[in-house]
């Protein structure tokens, strides 16, 4: 019999460590990470498991400075000659951020899983241990290196770069809508479908720059959160335009004002699907904006390209050099 894999389980908190309150009748964290593991039925037949508490927390309470020490932690588990894998549990609210931050920052071959729970465990169906198994089957094979950052829930297994949440309380939340999973978990198996469509980017950096702020557009908007965000010196904007990429015009001077302080502008679109080009010339269209130096951020949602803006600004402020991770 082949030597079993050893797995490191760093355990942030989220919806997997919760029970709910009896008092309250809401869920708070409250289970060890020892209380978890021990719900994983007959793991100890696959693979040799190290628990590692970061934190105990909801996903809305991890912030970029804390995504960046886990990222620390997490590397130098990846440096370790004994360790074949490492995984995170992680609230579900924000996890494609802290998957993505992982994802851009870790330059590891070795597979790196982030996986959480849609329900608590005093719900019916808790399904944080089926999800914490598939992401330990998936953390030791073979196939799973050399593909970045990995997000495994429901049996699917995602590229933190292509996955976002998508329904509030669904077990089958996380997808990627546009090119669908990598793979699946099936009797115990990981098989892969297909692989990245994308390159993946590294920026090493072990510092982050959290003063970016995201906007969504919509109907009629004008520039005063811009100028208001230039006033306060912010470092970096994201925004979510319409469609292919388009504001309002009403936002354009904004975001001129913006540019011409030097301030980043990452253009993305908030719809859930395609890519951004700068496909119309009028006043606010994708063409104006990119002649405007606003950085097009292809097909990233909102949330990642501010994530990838927050770590870019930790490198350098010359908006050209931002351009380049973003292309």
């Amino acid at each position: 019999m082949n030597e079993k894999k050893k797995i490191v389980v760093i355990f942030t908190g989220g919806t997997i460590s919760m029970t709910v309150n009896k008092q309250t009748n809401a869920a708070t964290p409250s289970l060890s990470s020892g209380d978890i593991m021990s719900l994983v039925a007959h793991i100890k037949d696959f693979a040799e498991v190290e628990l590692i508490d970061f934190s105990a927390i909801p996903g809305p309470h991890m912030t970029p400075e804390m995504m960046m020490t886990l990222k620390v932690l997490v590397k130098k588990q990846c440096e370790r000659s004994d360790i074949s894998g490492v995984i995170i549990t992680h609230g579900t609210d924000n996890l494609e951020e802290t998957a993505y931050l992982l994802d851009l920052t870790l330059g590891t071959t070795k597979p790196v899983v982030v996986t959480g729970s849609m329900r608590n465990a005093s719900e019916l169906g808790y399904d944080g241990p089926s999800n914490l198994a598939s992401a330990i089957l998936t953390a030791i094979n073979e196939q799973s290196q050399h593909r970045g950052v990995l997000v495994v829930l429901n049996d699917e297994v995602n590229a933190a770069r292509e996955v976002t949440k998508t329904h509030t309380m669904s077990l089958d939340t996380f997808k990627s809508l546009e090119f669908g999973p990598l793979g699946i978990v099936d009797s115990n198996h990981v098989l892969y479908y297909r692989n990245q469509t994308f390159t993946p980017t590294y920026i090493n950096t072990d510092t982050i720059e959290s003063d970016v702020a995201l906007i969504k557009v919509a109907s009629g908007m004008d520039g005063r959160v811009l100028d208001f965000l230039v006033a306060q010196h912010v470092k970096g904007i994201v925004i979510e335009g319409m469609g292919r990429g388009n504001v309002p015009p009403g936002m354009m001077p904004g975001i001129r004002n913006a540019i011409d302080a030097k301030i980043p502008v990452v253009l993305v679109s908030r719809n859930p699907l395609g890519r951004i080009m700068p496909s119309y010339g009028y006043v606010g269209g994708g063409l104006d904006l990119k002649n405007a130096g606003v950085i097009l951020a292809r097909n990233l949602n909102g949330q990642k390209a501010r994530i990838a803006l927050m770590l870019a600004l930790a490198k350098t402020s010359d908006v050209e050099e931002i351009r380049n991770y973003f292309n």
